[in-house]
């Protein structure tokens, strides 16, 4: 075993043992809980020790880097997660590799989505990103709609060729009155995903918590948790 699978192996290890502790806790089954591992800004070959591992959902949120990637690993059994702001222009390239958009926060975007999908002859699932530092009709300081206007988009994608309403994502507000009260902000989400669920009972993803506070996600009710830094290490600084 090289360094660095070990490094990713222990690190694995510690985080599935947060997550079944957590899950534990919570009085809820291990397998309700899926991990996406974040890799953005690791390499295509840290990707791949990671499936040998048993991985199988990572994430990028930037798709200059995550295109090449993906194709660098394209025969590798993987699920992608697309889970950054994403701009119109980068719809095209996202649709060839991501499973999953778990950023959709305007109509704007469902519609390129669709086309693009329609285009390639694949189905994306789409997550409504979810911003709970916004105002009721505002947009989020880190993108997502406001509550106030999940249910009009979540019927434009149900409604949309090529894509799949799975359910509603969030991260936890740096301002506003969830800032620094994580679980407050996922029970939040938890809720409005039950009224989601109510006109689309499909949707039932519900993806939230990070490295920092996986653990008050799945004691909210969380389906799948976001971890990057607490698997892969600090991140290097983006230059």
């Amino acid at each position: 075993m090289t360094d660095r699978k070990g490094e990713l192996a222990t690190n694995l290890a510690k985080v599935e043992a947060r997550i079944a502790a957590a899950c534990a806790s919570a009085g809820r089954k291990r397998e309700e809980v899926t991990l996406i591992v974040v890799t953005k800004t690791y390499p295509a070959d840290d990707v791949r020790i990671l499936a040998d591992l048993g991985v199988r959902h990572v994430a990028e949120n930037r798709d200059q880097d995550a295109a090449p990637k993906a194709a660098a690993c394209a025969d590798l059994p993987l699920s992608w997660h697309f889970v950054g702001q994403l701009q119109t222009n980068k719809v095209r390239s996202v649709v060839g590799y991501a499973d999953l958009v778990q950023s959709v926060d305007r109509s704007k975007l469902v519609t390129a989505l669709s086309r693009e999908a329609v285009r390639a002859g694949r189905e994306v699932g789409c997550l409504i990103q979810v911003a709970l530092d916004a105002g009721e009709n505002e947009r989020g300081e880190r993108g997502g709609v406001a509550p106030g206007g999940i249910a009009e988009l979540a019927g434009l994608v149900a409604g949309a060729p090529g894509l799949r309403l799975d359910g509603l994502m969030t991260v936890a507000p740096l301002t506003g009155e969830y800032a620094g009260r994580q679980q407050a902000a996922f029970e939040r989400l938890m809720d409005l995903s039950t009224d989601l669920r109510r006109a689309h009972p499909a949707a039932n993803m519900v993806s939230a918590g990070m490295s920092a506070d996986l653990e008050q996600a799945v004691a909210a009710g969380a389906t799948h948790v976001r971890v990057g830094t607490a698997v892969l290490g600090v991140r290097p600084r983006l230059g």
